[in-house]
């Protein structure tokens, strides 16, 4: 499942969320500090592990 990250305007705190895109699609994000709807998703790092063939 993917994790998104989060940061709450109103209390500053970053969170972050691992939910299904389905989850994601619908919008439902709070703080889970403050209980603040006022939260915006911050850009993620992404990054892919491989397995080097020889």
């Amino acid at each position: 499942m993917p994790s998104y990250e989060f940061l709450c305007k109103e209390c500053k705190k970053t969170f972050t969320i691992i939910m299904t895109l389905a989850e994601y699609e619908k919008g439902r994000f709070t703080c889970p500090k403050c209980k603040s709807k006022k939260v915006e998703q911050k850009m993620a790092t992404f990054f892919a592990v491989t397995s080097k063939k020889s």
